[in-house]
């Protein structure tokens, strides 16, 4: 007698379309920026730049740290169409002033920058691997009170934080930011300059104008 055997099914991925879960996902605990297209930078616009560090990288407001973060930002310094004006490090993020000739430029000159200081504070911790936190945060800067606003923000960050959490505020310019630099350079260092002098009428003078100049 002849029995019927039953047959499996294949069931086959759809062809076409998104698949779900596909793409690249973010580093660390939380998602980071959104990955949406960057937007239009013109060269007279400066730009606010935050650069978060995953969990694992050491404390960066430490003169070893410090000392990493600085040789990069003199490996950038001169980078055509690229310039870090002003930064302040805190201890787990970076925020940094640059201006930049385009946006393909802002990103080659912040890819560069990156590069430097993993391979500086990996080489520090003896690691290896991711040290920034996905993406970077640019804000892009088109007046005189955004920019006044943002450097006042950038300059006064870390006696910002310690406010918050009830410390006392510590006096005079902050160490790790370039409030401390005498032109463009940390003292008694003959290494370089660390920054460079702005080129943007808005971060050179045009800030002034700003509600918030006169607290700069």
């Amino acid at each position: 007698m002849k029995t019927q055997s039953g047959q499996l099914v294949l069931q086959l991925p759809r062809r076409g379309g998104k698949r779900r879960g596909a793409g690249r996902k973010p580093d660390g605990a939380e998602a980071g920026m959104p990955h949406r297209p960057r937007p239009a930078l013109a060269k007279r616009y400066p730009v606010h730049v935050t650069l978060r560090v995953l969990e694992r990288v050491w404390n960066l407001r430490s003169r070893r740290c410090f000392r990493r973060i600085a040789a990069a930002f003199r490996g950038v310094h001169g980078k055509r169409g690229f310039r870090l004006v002003a930064y302040a490090i805190l201890g787990n993020h970076l925020h940094l002033m640059v201006e930049a000739s385009d946006a393909p430029r802002l990103a080659r000159g912040l890819q560069s920058l990156e590069i430097r200081v993993a391979k500086g504070l990996n080489k520090l911790m003896n690691t290896r691997g991711a040290v920034f936190a996905d993406r970077y945060h640019a804000h892009i800067l088109r007046t005189p009170t955004e920019v006044a606003n943002a450097l006042r923000y950038v300059r006064g960050n870390f006696a910002l934080h310690a406010a918050r959490r009830g410390e006392t505020v510590p006096a005079g310019a902050d160490g790790y930011s370039s409030a401390a630099l005498v032109e463009c350079a940390q003292p008694r260092e003959q290494d370089g300059p660390l920054v460079s002098a702005p080129a943007t009428w808005l971060l050179s003078s045009g800030w002034k104008l700003g509600r918030a100049g006169r607290a700069v």
